[in-house]
């Protein structure tokens, strides 16, 4: 093994040292690490860094045991991904960051444990191999009743107000306001969150030792000290990059229920957020603006495109958020417009306790406005197409889902 410090009997500090070893979204790591399982896939890493022979060799040996390997671990990606990995093994020692993150009073959350948000088990061998958190570790609990709010750092008067109003109003609604900590949309967000009372999730770039950018620093403490949580999944002493802030932007996006946007141009990070959000088939918001106003542009591109819908108050983001009567005060907001939210959610009486497991799965997996190919719809369920062809046909038996040529959707909850 290249290095003893790390602990291949320890969870943490395996899932710690492929955070520091790969950057965010490298599917080959993950990839190796759903083939292998992490400890096994880091004692494999280890020993194949030592030179290129020595991975040539290791890689011929693994493709030998296990043949079936997906393409993302062929030999020559799997080659410059090991020359990519091994210069971070050298003197990796997982605890150090562990202890960085002990003093700061922080935990470690992993795939598997109670407080890991499923939803972003979608994002597959591109998902993150473990979360740093500051504040409350039950991300899985925030994140079952979250919107993320995003937009521009350099925002409008008019986009601070509106960021402003909406988390409010959500977070009096019982949901959690996901963020990116940064200045504009995500503060303003932030801000009116905390002043709600309710809980607040930012998702950093960095090591979530850099409270960063600094002059925001007393807020996301703020988050912290108010029940929130600070998450990356960088290890401690990891320096923020645009790199890394664009492939933070698939976290919110994996771990809301739904995203809107408050105001972006039509090229920003925030459109990445809802790119992402749509790709899993999260629902997507944007709140219009004037046409003249680039800070706009890109919300009226959503809208024009299809990708989102138009959302003006926290009423509409709510429902868009929590479309099927799971409680709370999206539950009024839907009676005051009128809306049937007996049953279960469902306007003919019908219960989702009442679905299977891979009933559930599709019926959380279905858009709700645009169908969805059953493709599409498999590989955000995780199933098979064949059981996913059947639960489908299933769903729309029970007058959960509707096809429309060929592609599905849930069925829209009725106006009374």
């Amino acid at each position: 093994m290249a290095d003893g410090r790390t602990d291949l009997e320890d969870p943490r500090a395996v899932a710690a040292a492929w955070s520091r070893v790969v950057e965010p979204a490298d599917a080959a790591a993950g990839h190796l690490v759903r083939v292998l399982g992490a400890a096994d896939a880091l004692a494999w890493l280890l020993d194949a860094v030592p030179g290129p022979d020595v991975a040539e060799r290791a890689i011929r040996r693994l493709h030998a045991e296990r043949p079936d390997l997906p393409d993302a671990l062929a030999p020559a990606r799997l080659l410059r991904a090991v020359s990519r990995w091994a210069p971070r093994t050298r003197g990796l020692d997982p605890r150090r960051e562990l202890r960085a993150l002990d003093l700061l009073g922080g935990t470690l959350v992993l795939p598997g444990d109670p407080g890991w948000p499923r939803a972003l088990d979608d994002l597959g061998a591109a998902g993150p191999h473990c979360l740093w958190v500051r504040g409350d570790p039950g991300l899985a609990a925030l994140a079952a009743r979250s919107v993320a709010v995003v937009g521009a750092r350099a925002c409008t008067e008019y986009g601070r107000h509106v960021a402003a109003e909406l988390a409010h109003g959500l977070a009096g609604r019982g949901l959690t306001v996901v963020s990116g900590g940064a200045y504009g949309i995500d503060a303003a967000a932030h801000r009116a969150a905390l002043a709600a009372g309710g809980p607040t999730v930012a998702f950093l770039a960095g090591g979530v030792d850099r409270l960063y950018p600094a002059g925001n620093a007393d807020l996301l403490r703020a988050v912290i000290d108010a029940g929130g949580a600070v998450v990356s999944e960088v290890p401690p002493g990891s320096v923020p990059s645009r790199v890394r802030f664009l492939l933070r932007n698939r976290l919110i996006a994996a771990a809301s229920r739904a995203t809107v946007v408050v105001e972006a141009a039509w090229r920003s990070g925030a459109l990445s957020t809802a790119t992402r959000a749509a790709e899993l088939l999260r629902p997507v918001g944007a709140v219009p603006g004037p046409v003249t106003s680039m800070a706009s542009g890109g919300c009226h591109r959503l809208l024009r495109d299809g990708m989102a819908v138009c959302v003006t108050d926290a009423d509409e983001v709510a429902e868009l958020a929590l479309p099927t009567g799971e409680g709370g005060a999206a539950d009024e907001a839907g009676a005051r417009r009128g809306g049937d939210r007996t049953g279960g959610g469902r306007p003919d009486g019908e219960n989702l306790d009442d679905l299977d497991g891979v009933g559930r799965r599709l019926f959380d997996a279905l858009p709700v406005r645009r169908a969805a190919d059953v493709t599409s719809i498999a590989r955000a369920a995780g199933l098979a197409l064949d059981e996913t062809r059947g639960g489908l046909g299933l769903l729309e038996l029970a007058g959960f889902a509707v096809q429309e040529a060929g592609a599905w959707r849930r069925v829209p909850r009725p106006a009374r």
